[in-house]
């Protein structure tokens, strides 16, 4: 049997040069703050769209600030998982 790496290994790690590890920084940090403005923009803007959709009937707008909000949210759960570990 041979010595591959499993699935979804990106090859042989190597061992990071200088002073990588003091000043390496997660880019979870960053990514949970976009999450969060995302997730506070599309609300609001899912609530504008609705009132202003419930006179002509126009929806749409409004279902994708929702569908934006939805992924947002699922993407801080992600994270939030992701920086326990």
């Amino acid at each position: 049997m041979e010595d591959r790496p499993g699935p979804g290994a990106r090859g042989p790690r190597r061992q990071p040069s200088g002073d990588e590890p003091l000043t390496a920084r997660s880019p979870l940090r960053l990514r949970a703050v976009l999450s969060a403005v995302a997730l506070v923009g599309a609300v609001a803007a899912a609530i504008v769209f609705a009132v202003s959709a419930q006179g002509d009937g126009s929806w749409a707008a409004a279902g994708i600030c929702a569908a934006v909000a939805v992924i947002a949210a699922a993407d801080l759960v992600v994270i939030a998982r992701r920086a326990r570990t």
